[in-house]
């Protein structure tokens, strides 16, 4: 048993299948068992997939062939699943179009080389260990963003589940043109797409484990065959090329380039949002360290496999590591298993493919498009977080009413400017004594006073240049309004962690200005604080001022209450107070 606890050290610092390794044989059966549910499910979804992206429904395989493989080998994730996702399906459809017809040679070229470019980036964003850019993208950004991806997902495929070729602009426009043509229903087609809804729906509300996509595609595929639905004004998806997917890099269209790395840059910032985010659910439910920097190797390898296989890009799907999850699996041993039931579908079952009617597909891509409108995230930011459920709200209009791109812009700005409010809004209290000497918080007011002359404020956020000029004025309003006049404000910095210069220069300032009012000011910072930036910008040090740093606020108004602050014209070189630390 030595050699074996000698190794596993060694499996940890390999840059490579740290989600296979090591190899649990009780494990591995249940692996198996949900690699093979995956293939069941994410067969029919990744060929709904591709009705999204527009490229040809065999690319949709492809994406959980070889990229499946690449991330196994080189991510870090145990339970990640790596593969076609459609909000990247719906980024492409959304932006090369503008370069590119919709399902021509070009646009599908194009879709590989975006594949190739999100690889590059990604590589970059390892090498400068980028992998924190996934906490500036809000969770009620994302949850907006595929909303809105939801919207205009399912809206694209109303015109298909009717037998409709699919008509105007955006997803209003789609589906009021679908009621402009009503009478035109394909009503064989609308019947059929009604029967596959009902068995996906069915399946899910009585018999959640059943995959109802697969059930509805091997059923249409039969009857299809039998009773040549074709012949009877069905499309059908037509001959599906089997074999290995050939091995070649992607053209590089000069002339597209702009769009191309736009689209790249798009699909990447979501890559990295959206995986991360599923790759440490999944480790915190399972107690496992993640790493989102190997995690970035890993996707950049499954990209560029995608790229090379002339597929499209891959993303970390939240639906399918939860398939997995739910069936067992619990590392990548079950990816391994799916890729290997789809190199069997490629090799020999593609002919039975051509027979699948394009309206079962349509259906299948409705209920995915339905699935990602998030009404119960958006129901939970508006009761918990109305101000998130309002970017929640701006960002999915904009992907609904503009389009993806503006969308990715809006989730990403919005995320900022979040994270900016939040850190620019104080949240102060004054703290006065209660019963037992404990201390009481209250919101900041006048004449709150922790002892005779004395007001404690603490300040909750780091200071820096957004909140720094309201924190002075704030702490002045305390002094200006107190009646009688304060001798000491003690400004309680525990919950600071970081001062910027611009906070450092403004503490300066608002010691000057105290003193000129005759009033001293300390400060209470633990050494884990910001003590040492305190100390650093020399906020609390003055020619002959009385100033000091202490380590607890009762420190701080046990010295105080007795000691009256000094005009910094007649107490130059006086001492500190015992006990205490001069600034």
């Amino acid at each position: 048993m030595k050699p074996a606890a000698s190794m596993e050290p060694l499996l940890h610092r390999m840059p490579f299948l740290q989600g296979l390794l090591p190899i649990n044989a009780a494990q591995l059966p249940h692996d198996v068992v949900a690699g093979i549910t995956l293939a069941a499910l994410g067969i029919p979804e990744v060929m709904g997939y591709t009705k999204i992206a527009g490229t040809p429904t065999v690319t949709g395989l492809y994406t959980i062939l070889l990229p499946l493989v690449a991330f196994a080998f080189f991510g870090a994730s145990r339970q990640l699943v790596v593969a076609a996702d459609s909000a990247t399906a719906a980024i492409l459809a959304g932006m090369l179009t503008a370069v590119a017809a919709v399902g021509s040679k070009e646009y599908v070229g194009l879709t590989s080389t975006v594949a190739l470019m999100v690889a590059v980036m990604l590589v970059i964003a390892r090498v400068f260990r980028l992998g924190f850019l996934a906490d500036f993208l809000a969770r009620s950004a994302l949850i907006g963003f595929l909303t809105g991806v939801g919207v205009q997902v399912a809206a694209g495929e109303f015109a298909g589940l009717l037998g409709l070729p699919k008509a105007g602009h955006g997803p209003i426009m789609q589906v009021v043109s679908v009621f402009q043509r009503i009478a035109e229903t394909n009503t064989p087609t609308a019947a059929l797409a009604i029967a596959v809804l009902a068995v996906i729906v069915g399946c899910k509300r009585f018999a959640p484990r059943a995959p109802g996509a697969l059930i509805a595609v091997i059923g249409s595929i039969v009857a299809s065959a039998m009773f040549g639905f074709s012949s009877h004004g069905i499309a059908v998806t037509g001959d599906v090329p089997g074999g290995l997917p050939s091995l070649f890099l992607p053209p590089m269209h000069t002339n597209a380039i702009n769009q191309v790395l736009a689209t790249a840059a798009s699909c990447f910032i979501v890559i990295i949002a959206q995986s991360a985010a599923t790759a440490r659910a999944y480790a915190n439910r399972y107690n496992e360290k993640g790493d989102d920097n190997a995690d970035i190797i890993g996707l950049a390898a499954a990209n560029a496999a995608a790229a090379l296989t002339g597929t499209f890009v891959v993303n970390g799907s939240p639906t399918k590591t939860e398939m997995v999850d739910e069936a067992g699996g619990r590392t990548q041993v079950a990816h391994l298993t799916t890729a290997a039931i789809v190199l069997l579908v490629l090799l020999f079952l593609t002919k039975p493919l051509g027979f699948l009617p394009a309206a079962v597909l349509s259906a299948i891509v409705f209920m995915i498009g339905v699935k990602l409108i998030d009404v119960k995230g958006m129901g939970e930011l508006y009761r918990m977080q109305k101000d998130e459920f309002v970017v929640a709200l701006l960002t999915a209009g904009v992907v609904v009413f503009v389009d993806v791109m503006h969308g990715i812009l809006a989730a990403v700005v919005l995320s900022l400017i979040a994270h900016a409010r939040h850190s620019y809004r104080l949240r102060t209290r004054v703290l006065t004594r209660g019963p037992a000497d404990r201390w009481l918080a209250h919101h900041v007011a006048p004449n709150l006073l922790a002892a005779p002359g004395i007001v404690v404020y603490r300040f909750e956020a780091d200071l820096f240049y957004a909140n720094a000029g309201r924190f002075t004025e704030e702490v002045l309003k305390v002094v200006t309004e107190a009646s009688p006049p304060l001798r000491w404000i003690v400004v309680d910095a525990t919950e600071i962690y970081n001062i910027d210069y611009t906070a450092g220069k403004t503490l300066v300032q608002l010691g000057s200005e105290l003193d000129k009012r005759g009033v001293g000011i300390a400060a209470v910072a633990l050494a884990t604080g910001v003590r040492h930036q305190i100390e650093r910008y020399q906020a609390l040090r003055a020619r002959g001022a009385h100033r000091e740093i202490f380590a607890t606020v009762d420190a701080a108004v046990d010295t105080l209450r007795d000691l009256a602050p000094t005009p910094s014209t007649s107490e130059a070189g006086s001492a500190p107070a015992s006990g205490t630390k001069p600034a």
